[in-house]
């Protein structure tokens, strides 16, 4: 991860087909088009790659998020429970359709602990969004049992995930309705980009209208297409979908590299004590895109992230302290800070973030660092870096086990 690493005469060759036709979106203009449909090619790819019976494109990771929301039906005054540690885009997505985001606790997996999410549900919750972070899955069988007993709709935000399984199913393809990100640094780029994945053809409908400015695209002739209903403009273009088609081409040799180089990384600080690694529940496969692990104390673990940022090791995140990634960060949303008057469900409803205890999120996320795991490493690059990466948390470590004595 990410793709880009990895750029070559694949996207090189879908793209230059779209630039050859010069149709650039992705409907109509049939006879101009020398039967090059990327972005419909791409669907049925990635569907079948992900075993899911429909997949629809869209402009990024947020639109997808927003549009399988909508295509669920999820509105006004409606809740959707999601973790405390995840991108903006998730609480992003639900407030922009007037929905309220309900936040919770996270556990050992860093995603949704389905014990806070049972407490958080009211006759308002609608929706679970359990968020796959750092290439891992939430406890789904769990959540899974808590949406078929409140009949409730669970939405896999699997943006950072793509690749990993869950009893034996791609994730994004296990709850009602996945959503991933093609953006510029995802395990798969189309520089800009998004996917929803279903197997409920009323969703799958829905969000193809819903995408399009509620266009039925029944026939041929876009002018003459009706409007079931309201919609946005959230299309993916054939370039973008022509970019993302190359690299989908490549993704089994992408999780590959991923897979490798995340070992040697793993099997490195594995021999460093007091290093323990997130727990991937029973039955899954991460991707590997992150190898995250947690140190004994917060204290600790900020004093080795920043050791580890002087040695030169890059690509190491202490989501704790960010502005775009957890609950700590987002002090636009903890004040309601918006450009014009926010919806008054919203208003009325949602929690009061500055003074909710999130302590249980706290205690992992703040013992947590995140390593990146690059495609683009060498061999020799990858196990220098796994090397001093063990000798610097084992000094931090040392040290501070030596000024305590």
């Amino acid at each position: 991860m990410p793709g880009f690493e990895l750029f070559g005469e694949e996207e090189r060759k879908h793209v230059n087909d779209v630039m050859e036709s010069g149709v650039l979106m992705r409907y109509g203009f049939d006879g101009m088009r020398n039967s090059h449909w990327k972005a419909k090619t791409f669907e049925k790819a990635f569907a079948k790659r992900m075993g899911a019976e429909y997949c629809q494109l869209v402009s990024s990771g947020t639109a997808a998020l927003t549009v399988a929301l909508a295509s669920a039906g999820i509105g006004a005054g409606d809740e959707v429970i999601m973790p405390t540690f995840t991108f903006v885009a998730s609480f992003e997505s639900i407030m922009a359709l007037g929905a309220v985001p309900v936040l919770v606790d996270i556990d050992d997996t860093l995603t949704l602990d389905p014990k806070a999410v049972e407490a958080a549900i009211t006759p308002k919750t609608k929706c679970v969004m359990p968020v796959h972070m750092c290439g891992s899955m939430a406890r789904l069988k769990e959540l899974k049992a808590i949406c078929e007993k409140h009949d409730l709709i669970l939405l896999e935000d699997a943006c950072q995930a793509l690749g990993g399984t869950y009893d034996g199913k791609p994730l994004g393809s296990y709850g009602d309705l996945g959503c991933f990100s093609f953006d510029f640094v995802k395990t798969i780029t189309c520089g800009e980009g998004g996917g929803i994945i279903t197997n409920t053809k009323q969703f799958a409908l829905n969000a193809d209208q819903y995408q399009d400015h509620g266009h039925d695209h029944i026939g041929n002739d876009r002018g003459a297409e009706t409007h079931p209903h309201l919609g946005y403009n959230f299309r993916i273009s054939e370039l973008h979908a022509a970019v993302g088609l190359g690299q989908l081409e490549k993704l089994d040799t992408f999780l590959a590299i991923q897979k490798k180089n995340y070992t040697i990384l793993r099997n490195e600080l594995s021999k460093v004590d007091g290093v323990t690694f997130r727990t991937v529940p029973e039955g899954g496969e991460e991707n590997y895109s992150f190898l995250n692990f947690f140190l004994p104390t917060q204290e600790l673990t900020e004093k080795a992230h920043k050791a580890l940022g002087e040695a030169g090791v890059d690509a190491c995140f202490y989501w704790f302290k960010n502005n775009w990634h957890y609950i700590n960060g987002w002090e636009h949303l903890r004040h309601l800070k918006s450009m014009g008057n926010l919806p008054q469900e919203i208003q009325n409803q949602i929690q009061d973030l500055n003074n909710t205890n999130f302590s249980k999120s706290d205690l992992w996320m703040g013992r947590t660092i995140s390593s990146l795991v690059k495609i683009g490493w060498s061999e020799e690059q990858v196990k220098e870096r796994a090397l001093k990466m063990k000798s610097v948390i084992e000094n931090s470590l040392y040290s501070h086990h030596k000024s305590t004595l």
